[in-house]
Protein backbone atom coordinates (compact mmCIF):
# COMPACT_ATOMS: atom_id res chain seq x y z
CA UNK A 1 0.00 0.00 0.00
CA UNK A 2 1.08 3.49 -0.73
CA UNK A 3 3.21 5.86 2.26
CA UNK A 4 1.65 7.84 4.27
CA UNK A 5 2.82 11.22 5.21
CA UNK A 6 2.51 12.77 8.55
CA UNK A 7 2.97 15.92 10.01
CA UNK A 8 5.75 17.68 11.06
CA UNK A 9 4.19 18.09 14.46
CA UNK A 10 3.21 14.70 14.97
CA UNK A 11 6.97 13.91 13.63
CA UNK A 12 7.90 16.53 16.88
CA UNK A 13 5.76 14.58 19.02
CA UNK A 14 7.46 10.99 18.24
CA UNK A 15 11.02 12.38 18.34
CA UNK A 16 10.49 14.12 21.77
CA UNK A 17 8.69 11.16 23.26
CA UNK A 18 11.71 9.01 22.43
CA UNK A 19 14.30 11.65 23.77
CA UNK A 20 12.30 11.90 26.91
CA UNK A 21 11.89 7.88 27.19
CA UNK A 22 15.82 7.53 26.85
CA UNK A 23 16.47 10.61 28.87
CA UNK A 24 14.00 8.70 32.00
CA UNK A 25 15.06 5.34 31.63
CA UNK A 26 18.69 6.58 32.14
CA UNK A 27 18.13 9.06 35.00
CA UNK A 28 16.02 5.99 36.87
CA UNK A 29 18.76 3.44 36.39
CA UNK A 30 20.36 1.76 38.84
CA UNK A 31 23.78 -0.41 37.88
CA UNK A 32 25.37 -0.92 41.39
CA UNK A 33 24.92 -4.45 42.25
CA UNK A 34 23.79 -7.48 40.53
CA UNK A 35 20.71 -7.11 42.34
CA UNK A 36 20.08 -3.28 41.55
CA UNK A 37 20.79 -3.67 38.08
CA UNK A 38 18.97 -7.46 37.52
CA UNK A 39 16.26 -7.22 39.28
CA UNK A 40 15.86 -3.27 40.60
CA UNK A 41 16.40 -4.39 43.72
CA UNK A 42 13.29 -6.66 44.97
CA UNK A 43 11.74 -3.15 46.38
CA UNK A 44 9.03 -2.55 43.52
CA UNK A 45 5.08 -2.43 44.59
CA UNK A 46 2.08 -4.10 43.04
CA UNK A 47 1.02 -1.38 40.85
CA UNK A 48 4.60 -1.00 39.07
CA UNK A 49 4.58 -4.15 38.67
CA UNK A 50 1.20 -4.75 37.27
CA UNK A 51 2.04 -1.96 34.61
CA UNK A 52 5.23 -2.99 33.82
CA UNK A 53 4.32 -6.55 33.70
CA UNK A 54 1.39 -5.27 31.18
CA UNK A 55 3.86 -3.01 29.33
CA UNK A 56 6.45 -5.65 28.22
CA UNK A 57 3.36 -8.01 27.91
CA UNK A 58 2.17 -5.79 24.70
CA UNK A 59 5.09 -6.88 22.15
CA UNK A 60 4.67 -6.75 18.45
CA UNK A 61 3.19 -10.26 18.66
CA UNK A 62 0.21 -8.61 20.63
CA UNK A 63 -0.29 -5.35 19.04
CA UNK A 64 0.88 -5.51 15.67
CA UNK A 65 -0.23 -9.26 15.39
CA UNK A 66 -3.19 -9.83 17.38
CA UNK A 67 -4.58 -6.52 15.53
CA UNK A 68 -3.99 -8.04 12.27
CA UNK A 69 -5.49 -11.57 13.20
CA UNK A 70 -8.49 -9.90 14.35
CA UNK A 71 -9.05 -8.06 10.77
CA UNK A 72 -8.43 -11.93 9.06
CA UNK A 73 -10.40 -13.79 11.65
CA UNK A 74 -12.51 -11.77 14.38
CA UNK A 75 -12.36 -12.03 18.07
CA UNK A 76 -11.33 -15.55 18.23
CA UNK A 77 -7.68 -14.15 18.95
CA UNK A 78 -8.94 -12.88 21.98
CA UNK A 79 -8.83 -16.15 23.53
CA UNK A 80 -4.87 -16.09 24.04
CA UNK A 81 -5.77 -13.33 26.17
CA UNK A 82 -8.31 -14.78 27.74
CA UNK A 83 -6.56 -17.89 28.63
CA UNK A 84 -3.85 -15.62 29.64
CA UNK A 85 -5.41 -14.71 32.40
CA UNK A 86 -6.88 -17.65 34.03
CA UNK A 87 -2.98 -18.48 33.68
CA UNK A 88 -2.54 -15.35 35.54
CA UNK A 89 -4.81 -16.35 38.27
CA UNK A 90 -3.05 -20.13 38.60
CA UNK A 91 0.69 -18.67 38.70
CA UNK A 92 -0.33 -15.98 41.55
CA UNK A 93 -2.03 -18.53 43.69
CA UNK A 94 0.74 -21.63 43.18
CA UNK A 95 3.86 -20.45 41.36
CA UNK A 96 4.62 -17.08 42.56
CA UNK A 97 5.40 -17.15 45.71
CA UNK A 98 7.51 -20.42 45.15
CA UNK A 99 9.85 -18.55 43.02
CA UNK A 100 9.75 -15.18 45.18
CA UNK A 101 10.58 -16.88 48.80
CA UNK A 102 13.37 -19.24 46.65
CA UNK A 103 15.04 -16.16 45.90
CA UNK A 104 16.05 -16.69 42.32
CA UNK A 105 16.94 -14.32 39.84
CA UNK A 106 16.29 -16.37 37.07
CA UNK A 107 13.20 -18.60 36.02
CA UNK A 108 15.92 -21.34 35.00
CA UNK A 109 17.60 -20.79 38.35
CA UNK A 110 14.20 -22.39 39.81
CA UNK A 111 14.74 -25.50 38.03
CA UNK A 112 18.37 -26.02 39.34
CA UNK A 113 16.96 -26.02 42.86
CA UNK A 114 14.05 -28.06 42.18
CA UNK A 115 15.95 -30.59 39.94
CA UNK A 116 19.43 -30.26 39.22
CA UNK A 117 22.02 -28.23 37.03
CA UNK A 118 21.25 -29.71 33.86
CA UNK A 119 17.57 -28.51 33.77
CA UNK A 120 19.17 -25.03 34.25
CA UNK A 121 20.97 -24.83 31.49
CA UNK A 122 19.10 -26.69 28.99
CA UNK A 123 16.09 -24.09 29.59
CA UNK A 124 18.30 -21.18 30.16
CA UNK A 125 19.69 -21.67 26.81
CA UNK A 126 16.17 -22.16 25.20
CA UNK A 127 15.21 -18.97 26.48
CA UNK A 128 18.39 -16.80 25.27
CA UNK A 129 17.50 -18.19 22.01
CA UNK A 130 14.04 -17.96 22.08
CA UNK A 131 14.14 -13.87 23.41
CA UNK A 132 16.70 -13.72 20.40
CA UNK A 133 15.12 -15.32 17.72
CA UNK A 134 11.94 -15.10 18.60
CA UNK A 135 10.75 -11.75 20.83
CA UNK A 136 13.77 -9.46 20.21
CA UNK A 137 14.12 -9.89 16.73
CA UNK A 138 9.87 -9.77 16.78
CA UNK A 139 9.68 -6.72 18.33
CA UNK A 140 12.44 -4.91 16.16
CA UNK A 141 11.04 -5.89 13.05
CA UNK A 142 7.26 -4.61 13.99
CA UNK A 143 9.04 -1.25 14.71
CA UNK A 144 10.33 -1.24 10.68
CA UNK A 145 6.93 -2.35 9.41
CA UNK A 146 5.44 1.30 11.06
CA UNK A 147 8.66 2.81 9.75
CA UNK A 148 8.35 1.67 6.15
CA UNK A 149 4.89 2.67 5.89
CA UNK A 150 5.57 6.15 6.75
CA UNK A 151 9.35 6.14 5.01
CA UNK A 152 8.78 3.51 2.23
CA UNK A 153 12.36 3.86 0.81
CA UNK A 154 13.75 3.52 3.86
CA UNK A 155 16.41 0.21 4.24
CA UNK A 156 14.61 -2.52 6.06
CA UNK A 157 17.85 -3.07 8.08
CA UNK A 158 18.88 0.84 8.54
CA UNK A 159 15.51 1.25 10.33
CA UNK A 160 15.52 -2.16 12.47
CA UNK A 161 19.43 -0.42 13.67
CA UNK A 162 18.29 2.24 14.77
CA UNK A 163 15.57 1.10 16.83
CA UNK A 164 17.81 -1.51 18.27
CA UNK A 165 20.39 1.92 19.38
CA UNK A 166 16.81 3.35 20.38
CA UNK A 167 15.83 0.50 23.10
CA UNK A 168 19.54 0.10 24.00
CA UNK A 169 20.58 3.37 25.01
CA UNK A 170 18.69 2.87 28.48
CA UNK A 171 18.30 -0.17 29.35
CA UNK A 172 22.10 -1.26 28.81
CA UNK A 173 23.17 1.51 31.35
CA UNK A 174 20.77 1.28 33.51
CA UNK A 175 19.47 -2.38 33.71
CA UNK A 176 15.87 -3.70 35.01
CA UNK A 177 15.37 -0.32 36.88
CA UNK A 178 15.67 1.73 33.66
CA UNK A 179 13.11 -0.32 31.90
CA UNK A 180 10.36 -0.55 34.75
CA UNK A 181 10.68 3.03 35.30
CA UNK A 182 10.85 3.68 31.02
CA UNK A 183 7.56 1.11 30.90
CA UNK A 184 5.61 2.95 33.43
CA UNK A 185 5.57 5.58 30.78
CA UNK A 186 4.89 3.80 27.97
CA UNK A 187 2.13 1.52 29.55
CA UNK A 188 -0.09 4.74 30.40
CA UNK A 189 0.46 5.95 27.13
CA UNK A 190 -0.33 3.03 25.24
CA UNK A 191 -3.14 2.51 27.50
CA UNK A 192 -4.28 6.42 26.62
CA UNK A 193 -3.66 5.80 22.86
CA UNK A 194 -5.23 2.54 22.96
CA UNK A 195 -8.65 4.11 23.88
CA UNK A 196 -8.29 7.48 21.82
CA UNK A 197 -7.66 4.66 18.55
CA UNK A 198 -10.70 2.55 19.77
CA UNK A 199 -13.11 6.07 20.06
CA UNK A 200 -11.99 6.73 16.15
CA UNK A 201 -12.83 3.66 15.60
CA UNK A 202 -16.50 3.50 17.23
CA UNK A 203 -16.88 7.24 16.05
CA UNK A 204 -16.61 5.85 12.12
CA UNK A 205 -19.39 3.50 12.48
CA UNK A 206 -17.70 1.20 14.59
CA UNK A 207 -20.95 0.25 17.16
CA UNK A 208 -23.32 -0.16 13.76
CA UNK A 209 -20.87 -2.81 12.62
CA UNK A 210 -20.60 -4.48 15.19
CA UNK A 211 -24.13 -4.30 16.29
CA UNK A 212 -24.82 -5.75 12.49
CA UNK A 213 -22.31 -8.72 13.48
CA UNK A 214 -23.89 -9.64 16.66
CA UNK A 215 -27.46 -9.57 15.59
CA UNK A 216 -26.06 -11.60 12.33
CA UNK A 217 -24.46 -14.08 14.70
CA UNK A 218 -21.59 -14.21 12.10
CA UNK A 219 -18.96 -16.04 13.36
CA UNK A 220 -16.36 -13.17 13.83
CA UNK A 221 -17.84 -11.65 16.87
CA UNK A 222 -17.65 -15.82 18.31
CA UNK A 223 -14.65 -16.54 20.62
CA UNK A 224 -15.61 -20.34 20.68
CA UNK A 225 -15.03 -21.46 17.09
CA UNK A 226 -15.95 -24.76 15.32
CA UNK A 227 -13.78 -27.63 15.52
CA UNK A 228 -12.32 -27.34 12.26
CA UNK A 229 -12.12 -23.47 12.63
CA UNK A 230 -8.52 -22.67 11.36
CA UNK A 231 -7.90 -20.04 13.64
CA UNK A 232 -9.23 -20.99 17.43
CA UNK A 233 -10.52 -24.56 17.32
CA UNK A 234 -12.61 -24.48 20.68
CA UNK A 235 -10.82 -28.27 21.40
CA UNK A 236 -7.50 -25.92 21.50
CA UNK A 237 -8.90 -23.15 24.12
CA UNK A 238 -8.53 -26.44 26.44
CA UNK A 239 -6.24 -28.52 25.58
CA UNK A 240 -3.14 -26.07 24.02
CA UNK A 241 -4.04 -22.34 24.72
CA UNK A 242 -3.18 -22.93 28.47
CA UNK A 243 0.03 -24.57 28.06
CA UNK A 244 1.22 -21.90 26.16
CA UNK A 245 0.15 -19.22 28.64
CA UNK A 246 1.53 -20.87 31.43
CA UNK A 247 4.92 -21.19 29.64
CA UNK A 248 4.70 -17.25 28.44
CA UNK A 249 2.88 -15.93 32.23
CA UNK A 250 4.76 -18.47 34.13
CA UNK A 251 8.00 -19.30 32.75
CA UNK A 252 9.36 -16.44 30.62
CA UNK A 253 12.45 -14.18 32.40
CA UNK A 254 11.23 -11.82 30.40
CA UNK A 255 7.71 -11.20 32.28
CA UNK A 256 8.57 -13.64 35.44
CA UNK A 257 11.07 -11.29 36.07
CA UNK A 258 8.88 -8.05 36.77
CA UNK A 259 7.08 -10.14 39.63
CA UNK A 260 11.06 -11.02 40.93
CA UNK A 261 11.44 -7.57 41.55
CA UNK A 262 8.32 -7.03 44.01
CA UNK A 263 8.95 -6.16 47.36
CA UNK A 264 6.95 -9.26 48.83
CA UNK A 265 5.17 -11.97 47.43
CA UNK A 266 1.63 -10.15 48.44
CA UNK A 267 2.60 -7.02 46.03
CA UNK A 268 3.55 -9.65 43.16
CA UNK A 269 0.53 -11.34 43.24
CA UNK A 270 -1.50 -7.92 43.91
CA UNK A 271 0.79 -6.88 40.90
CA UNK A 272 -0.27 -10.16 38.37
CA UNK A 273 -3.83 -9.64 39.25
CA UNK A 274 -3.43 -5.73 38.00
CA UNK A 275 -1.93 -7.02 34.89
CA UNK A 276 -4.69 -9.18 34.30
CA UNK A 277 -7.56 -6.73 34.44
CA UNK A 278 -5.29 -4.42 31.95
CA UNK A 279 -4.79 -7.76 29.53
CA UNK A 280 -8.87 -7.78 29.79
CA UNK A 281 -8.75 -4.66 27.96
CA UNK A 282 -7.11 -5.86 25.45
CA UNK A 283 -10.86 -6.75 24.07
CA UNK A 284 -11.45 -3.24 23.58
CA UNK A 285 -8.45 -1.32 23.18
CA UNK A 286 -6.44 -3.84 20.81
CA UNK A 287 -9.18 -6.81 19.22
CA UNK A 288 -12.70 -4.74 18.30
CA UNK A 289 -10.40 -2.32 16.11
CA UNK A 290 -9.32 -5.08 14.63
CA UNK A 291 -12.53 -6.08 13.69
CA UNK A 292 -13.79 -3.02 12.99
CA UNK A 293 -10.71 -2.19 10.59
CA UNK A 294 -12.46 -4.67 8.43
CA UNK A 295 -15.47 -2.44 7.74
CA UNK A 296 -13.68 0.73 7.50
CA UNK A 297 -9.99 -0.64 5.30
CA UNK A 298 -11.34 -3.60 2.96
CA UNK A 299 -8.80 -5.34 1.38
CA UNK A 300 -5.13 -5.21 2.95
CA UNK A 301 -3.71 -7.73 2.00
CA UNK A 302 -0.93 -8.45 4.53
CA UNK A 303 -2.49 -8.21 8.26
CA UNK A 304 -0.13 -7.26 10.33
CA UNK A 305 0.12 -3.72 8.63
CA UNK A 306 -3.67 -2.86 9.99
CA UNK A 307 -2.93 -1.38 13.32
CA UNK A 308 -0.33 1.07 11.86
CA UNK A 309 -2.73 1.87 9.11
CA UNK A 310 -5.84 2.31 11.66
CA UNK A 311 -3.63 5.18 13.34
CA UNK A 312 -2.28 6.83 10.33
CA UNK A 313 -5.71 6.68 8.81
CA UNK A 314 -8.10 7.65 11.73
CA UNK A 315 -6.59 10.11 14.13
CA UNK A 316 -6.00 14.04 13.53
CA UNK A 317 -2.59 15.72 13.95
CA UNK A 318 -1.05 15.73 17.34
CA UNK A 319 -2.91 13.26 18.30
CA UNK A 320 -1.80 10.50 15.22
CA UNK A 321 2.20 11.31 17.02
CA UNK A 322 0.95 10.48 20.52
CA UNK A 323 -0.56 7.00 19.20
CA UNK A 324 2.51 6.54 17.19
CA UNK A 325 4.59 7.42 20.11
CA UNK A 326 2.60 4.51 22.18
CA UNK A 327 2.83 2.24 19.64
CA UNK A 328 6.60 2.80 19.58
CA UNK A 329 6.33 2.61 22.89
CA UNK A 330 4.41 -1.30 23.76
CA UNK A 331 7.71 -2.08 20.66
CA UNK A 332 10.51 -0.07 22.90
CA UNK A 333 9.18 -1.42 26.02
CA UNK A 334 9.02 -5.19 25.16
CA UNK A 335 12.41 -5.14 23.10
CA UNK A 336 13.73 -3.48 26.56
CA UNK A 337 12.27 -6.30 28.71
CA UNK A 338 14.26 -8.68 26.44
CA UNK A 339 17.54 -7.36 26.61
CA UNK A 340 17.71 -6.80 30.42
CA UNK A 341 16.22 -10.26 30.67
CA UNK A 342 17.87 -12.09 28.23
CA UNK A 343 21.03 -10.93 29.91
CA UNK A 344 20.23 -11.46 32.80
CA UNK A 345 19.66 -15.16 32.01
CA UNK A 346 23.79 -15.39 30.50
CA UNK A 347 24.81 -13.74 33.26
CA UNK A 348 23.88 -15.71 36.44
CA UNK A 349 22.85 -18.86 34.60
CA UNK A 350 26.22 -19.38 32.77
CA UNK A 351 28.72 -16.36 33.18
CA UNK A 352 28.52 -16.49 37.12
CA UNK A 353 28.80 -20.61 37.19
CA UNK A 354 32.13 -20.54 35.06
CA UNK A 355 33.51 -17.09 36.83
CA UNK A 356 32.76 -18.12 40.95
CA UNK A 357 35.14 -15.69 41.70
CA UNK A 358 33.57 -12.77 39.83
CA UNK A 359 32.26 -10.20 41.85
CA UNK A 360 29.08 -7.86 41.84
CA UNK A 361 30.76 -5.43 39.70
CA UNK A 362 32.01 -7.96 36.70
CA UNK A 363 28.86 -9.53 36.39
CA UNK A 364 26.93 -5.88 36.02
CA UNK A 365 29.58 -5.55 33.20
CA UNK A 366 29.01 -8.84 31.59
CA UNK A 367 25.33 -8.18 31.66
CA UNK A 368 25.96 -5.22 29.75
CA UNK A 369 28.09 -6.75 27.43
CA UNK A 370 25.96 -9.48 26.40
CA UNK A 371 23.20 -7.68 26.33
CA UNK A 372 25.11 -5.59 23.48
CA UNK A 373 25.71 -9.10 21.61
CA UNK A 374 21.49 -10.32 21.84
CA UNK A 375 20.90 -6.55 20.34
CA UNK A 376 23.14 -6.98 17.18
CA UNK A 377 22.29 -10.82 16.92
CA UNK A 378 18.37 -9.72 16.93
CA UNK A 379 18.74 -6.87 14.92
CA UNK A 380 20.76 -9.28 12.18
CA UNK A 381 17.72 -11.72 12.20
CA UNK A 382 14.91 -9.76 12.32
CA UNK A 383 14.40 -9.63 8.34
CA UNK A 384 14.14 -12.71 7.92
CA UNK A 385 10.62 -12.40 9.84
CA UNK A 386 9.06 -11.18 6.85
CA UNK A 387 9.31 -14.66 5.34
CA UNK A 388 6.66 -16.48 7.72
CA UNK A 389 3.47 -14.22 6.94
CA UNK A 390 2.86 -12.79 10.00
CA UNK A 391 4.66 -12.08 13.26
CA UNK A 392 1.43 -13.65 15.12
CA UNK A 393 1.97 -16.99 13.20
CA UNK A 394 5.65 -16.82 13.51
CA UNK A 395 5.47 -16.24 17.27
CA UNK A 396 2.82 -19.09 18.03
CA UNK A 397 4.24 -21.94 15.81
CA UNK A 398 7.39 -21.43 17.43
CA UNK A 399 6.09 -21.72 20.68
CA UNK A 400 3.66 -24.70 20.41
CA UNK A 401 6.84 -26.73 19.78
CA UNK A 402 9.20 -24.72 22.53
CA UNK A 403 6.52 -24.90 25.47
CA UNK A 404 5.25 -28.02 25.87
CA UNK A 405 7.99 -29.77 27.57
CA UNK A 406 9.10 -26.71 29.87
CA UNK A 407 6.01 -26.87 31.22
CA UNK A 408 5.72 -30.23 31.93
CA UNK A 409 8.85 -29.83 33.92
CA UNK A 410 7.85 -27.24 35.91
CA UNK A 411 4.29 -28.59 36.48
CA UNK A 412 6.17 -31.79 37.66
CA UNK A 413 8.73 -30.25 39.71
CA UNK A 414 6.26 -28.11 41.44
CA UNK A 415 3.16 -31.23 42.08
CA UNK A 416 4.88 -34.52 42.37
CA UNK A 417 7.51 -34.54 45.31
CA UNK A 418 8.89 -37.34 43.64
CA UNK A 419 9.89 -35.82 40.35
CA UNK A 420 13.83 -35.81 40.20
CA UNK A 421 16.61 -34.15 38.41
CA UNK A 422 16.85 -37.85 36.05
CA UNK A 423 13.53 -37.58 35.05
CA UNK A 424 13.30 -33.68 34.35
CA UNK A 425 16.46 -33.75 32.19
CA UNK A 426 15.24 -36.78 30.45
CA UNK A 427 12.24 -35.11 29.73
CA UNK A 428 13.23 -31.45 28.51
CA UNK A 429 15.78 -33.41 25.81
CA UNK A 430 12.97 -36.20 24.52
CA UNK A 431 10.88 -33.23 24.33
CA UNK A 432 12.91 -31.58 22.01
CA UNK A 433 13.78 -34.09 19.92
CA UNK A 434 9.80 -34.94 19.66
CA UNK A 435 9.49 -31.35 19.25
CA UNK A 436 11.99 -31.49 16.61
CA UNK A 437 10.91 -34.18 14.81
CA UNK A 438 7.24 -32.16 14.86
CA UNK A 439 8.62 -29.23 13.56
CA UNK A 440 10.52 -31.45 10.21
CA UNK A 441 7.65 -34.00 9.54
CA UNK A 442 4.65 -31.95 10.66
CA UNK A 443 2.31 -32.64 7.65
CA UNK A 444 3.42 -36.68 7.78
CA UNK A 445 2.50 -37.11 11.52
CA UNK A 446 -0.55 -34.73 11.72
CA UNK A 447 -1.61 -34.08 8.48
CA UNK A 448 -3.28 -30.45 8.74
CA UNK A 449 -4.20 -31.17 12.42
CA UNK A 450 -4.04 -27.26 14.06
CA UNK A 451 -0.87 -26.39 16.19
CA UNK A 452 -2.85 -25.76 19.60
CA UNK A 453 -3.71 -29.36 19.03
CA UNK A 454 -0.76 -30.70 18.57
CA UNK A 455 0.69 -29.00 21.80
CA UNK A 456 -1.02 -31.45 23.88
CA UNK A 457 0.75 -34.61 22.55
CA UNK A 458 4.07 -33.14 22.99
CA UNK A 459 3.01 -32.40 26.79
CA UNK A 460 1.65 -35.88 27.67
CA UNK A 461 4.83 -36.76 26.00
CA UNK A 462 7.09 -34.92 28.31
CA UNK A 463 5.16 -35.28 31.33
CA UNK A 464 5.35 -39.63 30.81
CA UNK A 465 8.98 -39.49 30.27
CA UNK A 466 9.78 -36.98 33.60
CA UNK A 467 7.58 -39.73 35.76
CA UNK A 468 8.67 -43.18 33.96
CA UNK A 469 12.60 -41.96 34.21
CA UNK A 470 12.08 -40.22 37.91
CA UNK A 471 11.24 -43.84 38.85
CA UNK A 472 14.26 -45.56 37.55
CA UNK A 473 16.05 -43.21 40.36
CA UNK A 474 15.72 -42.21 44.00
CA UNK A 475 13.55 -39.30 44.98
CA UNK A 476 14.70 -36.64 45.00
CA UNK A 477 16.76 -35.13 48.48
CA UNK A 478 13.94 -33.43 51.32
CA UNK A 479 16.39 -30.00 50.65
CA UNK A 480 15.68 -29.90 46.89
CA UNK A 481 11.49 -29.36 47.76
CA UNK A 482 12.12 -26.54 50.36
CA UNK A 483 10.51 -23.23 48.73
CA UNK A 484 10.38 -25.23 45.41
CA UNK A 485 6.77 -27.84 45.70
CA UNK A 486 3.13 -26.74 46.34
CA UNK A 487 2.23 -27.79 50.07
CA UNK A 488 -1.39 -28.40 50.87
CA UNK A 489 -0.69 -27.51 54.35
CA UNK A 490 0.98 -23.83 53.75
CA UNK A 491 -2.20 -23.42 51.23
CA UNK A 492 -4.75 -24.24 54.05
CA UNK A 493 -2.74 -21.94 56.76
CA UNK A 494 -2.84 -18.96 53.65
CA UNK A 495 -6.60 -19.85 53.17
CA UNK A 496 -7.22 -19.42 57.60
CA UNK A 497 -4.68 -15.81 57.76
CA UNK A 498 -6.46 -14.34 54.29
CA UNK A 499 -9.88 -15.10 56.30
CA UNK A 500 -8.50 -12.30 58.37
CA UNK A 501 -7.92 -9.70 55.78
CA UNK A 502 -10.23 -6.89 54.53
CA UNK A 503 -11.60 -8.21 50.99
CA UNK A 504 -9.95 -5.94 48.96
CA UNK A 505 -6.65 -6.71 49.92
CA UNK A 506 -7.15 -10.52 49.60
CA UNK A 507 -5.52 -11.43 46.22
CA UNK A 508 -8.25 -14.26 46.27
CA UNK A 509 -11.10 -11.93 45.84
CA UNK A 510 -9.36 -10.01 42.76
CA UNK A 511 -8.50 -13.35 41.50
CA UNK A 512 -12.17 -14.58 41.49
CA UNK A 513 -13.46 -11.61 40.39
CA UNK A 514 -11.02 -12.04 37.25
CA UNK A 515 -12.37 -15.53 36.62
CA UNK A 516 -16.06 -14.28 36.95
CA UNK A 517 -15.26 -11.66 34.02
CA UNK A 518 -13.39 -13.89 31.98
CA UNK A 519 -16.26 -16.47 31.90
CA UNK A 520 -18.88 -13.74 31.27
CA UNK A 521 -16.27 -12.73 28.21
CA UNK A 522 -16.94 -16.11 27.30
CA UNK A 523 -20.58 -16.43 27.26
CA UNK A 524 -21.42 -12.98 25.62
CA UNK A 525 -19.09 -13.68 22.96
CA UNK A 526 -19.55 -17.46 22.74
Amino acid sequence: MNSIAINFVDCAIIVLYLIFIIWWGLRNGKSSDAGSYFLAGRTMPWWIVGLSLFAASISSTTLIGQSGDAYHTGVAVFNYNLTGVVVMVFFATFLLPLYIRSGIFTIPEFLERRFDKRSRYYFSGICIVGNIFLDAAGALYAAALIIKLLFPEADLQLIIIIFAVLAASYTIPGGLSSAINAELIQAVILIVGSVILTGACFANGGVDYLASLFESGDMSVRLIRPLTDTATPWLGLIVGMPVLGIYFWANNQTLVQRVLSARSVDEGRKGVMFAGALTLATLFIIVFPGVIARHLFPGIEKPDMIYPTMVLRLLPTGLLGIMLSALLAALTSTLSAILNSTSTLFTMDFYAKIDKRADERKLVCVGKLASLVIIVIAALWAPQIGRFGSLLKYYQEMLSYIAPPVVAAFLMGVFSRRANGRGAFAGLIAGLVVAAAMLLWRTEIFGGMHFLLIVPFLLVFSLSVIWAVSRTAPAPRPDKLIDTTFSAADFRAETRSLAEVSWWRNYRVWGGVLLVLCMLILIIFR
